[in-house]
């Protein structure tokens, strides 16, 4: 098992038994956020325990930094020590569809520990139940391990300070995952102000979907390259409401084979926590 970025429910399950493989459920809803866990005590893959997004894939508590700030890299290790995780493990994330909420979230924070060898189930569990793979109620049965041997790669994250000093760059270094009306600034469902970033361009992540999964990687990329212009990968940045779904438009661009983009962490919801920051209504 060698798997970075997506793997489909016919391959996880030609391999559920092998000892390296770590599972994780990382289920959530934004309108309600204790569905995620509830939904998993009923039924999960075989040894999945739950990463919750507000609880385990963020801090609330941090000021200023959008609806889900990363939280502490060490307190992120030691959950992952708690599930079992290690630097040898191949692991696999999933959620309840197209990896958005909050699979790929859970792949990014991974990735910034310097865990190559995690990759999110194409399609979640709506893809492994498809497969008739197997599910259970039971609890995970782990063997603890100490808390994982890193920290995040502070390189991989993106703050409201450095997209402010780019603000006068050509637009295109900045992508937002947002819906089409939410970036427009025609309807805010979830933030307190509308908008985006000025020179943003916008790309919906359900672009990069068919059918719940993610398109094949050369159609990715065909769809993804004319985003670059002559930029290289490294030198874009993505964003969306919270740093969720720019983790799945980050995902895509790595299957595509296009690596190198970085996170706005704090996102659109971080960008206003501060009303002196810059706001663009127009579509353009």
């Amino acid at each position: 098992m060698s798997w970075t970025t997506l793997v489909d429910a016919t391959t996880l399950q030609a391999n559920l038994q092998d000892p390296q493989l770590r599972l994780l459920d990382a289920r959530f809803v934004l309108s309600d956020p204790a569905a995620g866990a509830q939904a998993h005590a009923q039924s999960h893959l075989p040894n999945a325990p739950h990463a919750d997004l507000n609880g385990d894939l963020a801090d609330l508590s941090v000021a200023g930094q959008g609806r889900h700030p990363l939280p502490d890299a060490a307190r992120f290790a030691a959950r992952l020590g708690a599930w079992g995780i290690g630097p040898a493990h191949q692991v696999v994330v999933y959620d309840a569809g197209d990896g958005s909420m909050a699979a790929a979230r859970l792949w990014w924070m991974l990735k910034l520990l310097g865990h190559q060898r995690v990759a999110v189930l194409d399609g979640g569990l709506a893809a492994w139940r498809s497969a008739a793979g197997a599910l259970t109620a039971e609890p995970a049965q782990v063997q603890a391990l100490p808390p994982y041997p890193a920290s995040f790669d502070a390189t991989g994250i993106v703050d409201a300070a450095q997209v402010h000093a780019r603000l006068g760059e050509a637009p295109g270094w900045l992508i937002d995952a947002r819906a089409p009306e939410r970036y427009a600034g025609q309807a805010e469902p979830v933030d307190p102000v509308a908008g985006h970033v000025p020179g943003a361009m916008n790309h919906p992540f359900a672009l990069d979907l068919r059918d719940g999964a993610f398109k094949p990687a050369p159609e990715l990329r065909a769809l993804l390259q004319p985003l670059l212009g002559a930029r290289d990968p490294s030198e874009l940045v993505l964003m969306c409401g919270s740093g969720v779904t720019a983790c799945h438009l980050l995902l895509a661009f790595e299957h595509a084979g296009l690596q190198g983009p970085r996170v706005y962490a704090g996102s659109w919801s971080g960008w206003i926590s501060d009303p002196a920051r810059p706001v663009a209504v127009s579509a353009s």
